[in-house]
């Protein structure tokens, strides 16, 4: 990372509110509502819970690209398309970071997710932060027409990345990719990021080396990892941080899960596959050493929560959120 960049980021004001080296702040995965036992979510009150998490003062908004319903992944996200979606919050929030968990590069074109992702990050005052994947689901490749890319979605998932790097950075920029055109320096894609870049985190392997990941992501969004294996991903991830930008480098780590805040807070905490359940105790005793591990943010899904959303987010910021709280932002 260069100078100039870090001070980008270290000034954006979507990036310092969530991340800062040492800290751990919280934020949510879209829609804030439960549904268990159900693919699709009601979106009931969905602007007033989103509303009530900047109030209550959580870091950030994650939404999800879900193109297509997989009955088999039983999951729909927040259904809305999540570029149109955060344009809509951004327009009904203020402070809060309004992020994607994460956008699916190597199934939109990049000059589209260029234009789309940079308009939100005008309208929201620069607090866009993109998480960015390569796409796992196999059924949804042949509906888009690139069902002979599923198996070099890892080289694809790159080419995209380095366009929207290059139109987003430069003006009229020269950039050639096999899978998505050439740009010869005869147009450009405005707005540009208001605060110069678009903050991008690969989110977990995205079928590539975790030295590239650190050479040219931002930071690392990864998927819930017990306790016990967490230590050594985070030595992983800092030492290629280390070896990519210099020892003294700070590019976040930011984890995601389904999370299921139990009525009794003395009940201990349980990590089932990619599901955290428990009690506010446990979870803060998890969240001090998950902290103390080198973990900067956590974005909890409430799909399999059994409580009402509200009564969740109140909890949480009334006893959890002030040891773990937002960042000042810029």
């Amino acid at each position: 990372m260069t100078e100039a960049t870090h001070h980008i980021l270290a000034n954006h004001p979507g990036f310092s509110r969530v991340f800062g080296k040492g800290q751990l702040t919280m934020g949510f995965i879209l829609p804030l509502e439960g549904y268990p036992n159900t693919a699709t979510p009601t979106l009931a009150n969905h602007l007033e819970m989103a509303q009530l998490a900047e109030e209550l003062g959580f870091a950030a908004l994650w939404a999800r690209d879900v193109p297509l319903l997989d009955p088999h992944f039983g999951d729909a996200g927040q259904m809305l398309d999540p570029y149109v979606y955060l344009g809509y919050l951004a327009g009904r929030t203020r402070h809060i970071a309004l992020g994607t968990a994460s956008t699916v590069l190597t199934l939109r074109h990049p000059i589209h997710t260029a234009k789309e992702a940079a308009s939100v990050d005008f309208l929201s005052n620069g607090r866009v932060v993109l998480g960015v994947a390569s796409g796992d689901r196999p059924v949804e490749y042949p509906a888009f027409g690139l069902e002979h890319e599923f198996e070099s979605r890892g080289e694809r998932f790159q080419e995209a990345f380095s366009t929207i790097r290059a139109l987003t950075e430069g003006s009229f920029p020269e950039h050639i990719s096999n899978r998505f055109g050439s740009l010869t320096g005869q147009v450009d894609m405005l707005p540009k990021p208001v605060h110069g870049r678009l903050p991008m985190l690969v989110t977990g392997r995205s079928r590539q080396d975790l030295s590239w990941i650190a050479e040219n992501a931002d930071g690392w969004l990864f998927y819930n990892v017990r306790l016990e294996h967490l230590g050594d991903l985070l030595k992983e991830w800092k030492n290629a941080v280390q070896q990519a930008a210099g020892p003294d480098a700070f590019k976040p780590y930011a984890q995601r899960f389904f999370f299921d805040l139990t009525a009794n807070p003395n009940e201990p905490l349980v990590s089932m596959g990619p599901m955290l359940r428990g009690g506010r105790n446990a979870y803060i005793a998890f969240l001090q050493h998950a902290q103390a591990l080198g973990v900067n943010h956590v974005a909890m899904n409430l799909k399999a929560s059994r409580r009402p959303a509200r009564e969740v987010l109140e909890e949480l910021a009334q006893y959890v959120l002030p040891m773990f709280p937002s960042l000042a932002g810029h």
